[in-house]
Order: C-alpha cells, then sequence, then structure tokens
C-alpha cells in the first residue's frame, strides 16, 4: 500500500479522531480510505447520470460565502427550479436547490460548488 501524505486543520484532523473513537476504526488512515472510498462511489454514481433529471442539491456554507453561492447558481437558472436560503446557527446557511433539466448542466453546477473551498457540505440527492 502506498503512503500518502496530507496536510489537515486542527479542526478536520480532530473530528478524524472522534470519527475513528465513535465508530471504531482502527486509526486515522482507516477513517481517510473509508472518506476516499465513499467520495470515489459518489462520483461514479454522478458520471452515470445522464439525460434530463430531477435532483435535490443540499449546501452548507458560512455567511459570508454568500456571493460565492450566487455567483455560481446565477450561472445554473435554467436547471433551478426552486431555491431555498435558511439561516442556521453559528453563522452557517443551508441552500436548498430543486433541480432539473440536463445532467451534465446540474453535475457542472456540483462541481463548481465542490470545488469551491467555501461550503461546508455539497450532497446532491438524485430522485
Amino acid at each position: 500500500m502506498a503512503i500518502v501524505s496530507i496536510s489537515l486543520n486542527d479542526t478536520i484532523l480532530k473530528e478524524i479522531d472522534r470519527i475513528q473513537n465513535a465508530f471504531g476504526y482502527s486509526g486515522r488512515s482507516e477513517v481517510i480510505r473509508t472518506g476516499a472510498r465513499l467520495l470515489i462511489s459518489e462520483s461514479k454514481e454522478k458520471e452515470r447520470l445522464t439525460g434530463d433529471i430531477n435532483s435535490i442539491l443540499l449546501l452548507i456554507h458560512s455567511q459570508g460565502a454568500e456571493n460565492a453561492v450566487s455567483k455560481i447558481k446565477h450561472k445554473f437558472e435554467d436547471v433551478t427550479n426552486t431555491q431555498i436560503h435558511s439561516h442556521l446557527r453559528e453563522d452557517k446557511c443551508l441552500e436548498i436547490f430543486v433541480l432539473d433539466g440536463d445532467a451534465d448542466r446540474i453535475k457542472e453546477m456540483v462541481r463548481l460548488f465542490q470545488t469551491s473551498r467555501k461550503m461546508d457540505y455539497v450532497k446532491l440527492i438524485v430522485a
């Protein structure tokens, strides 16, 4: 097995330790491998999406990221049926997008949110 070095901030490292203890993983590496497997599986599911699809996109982000959300969402009005914005506690916001349209457009929208580095959580649910 290859050894890969990564840098993690204290918050992520504490969460990895918490998950390790809560679920009984043998070490941090196993937690990270599990996370990587989940990401790969989710990515493969998205790659298989074609044609017109119905889906829900969930985002959680800090209030300071609202400009980044607006910039991306305006590029995808053609596939957005509904958007709900709600303020959560601790300076967080929840965005719910009801999406309908071309799978490639929706996948691009999700990719932009995932790679923006301003989102705490991004999840696409396909009907």
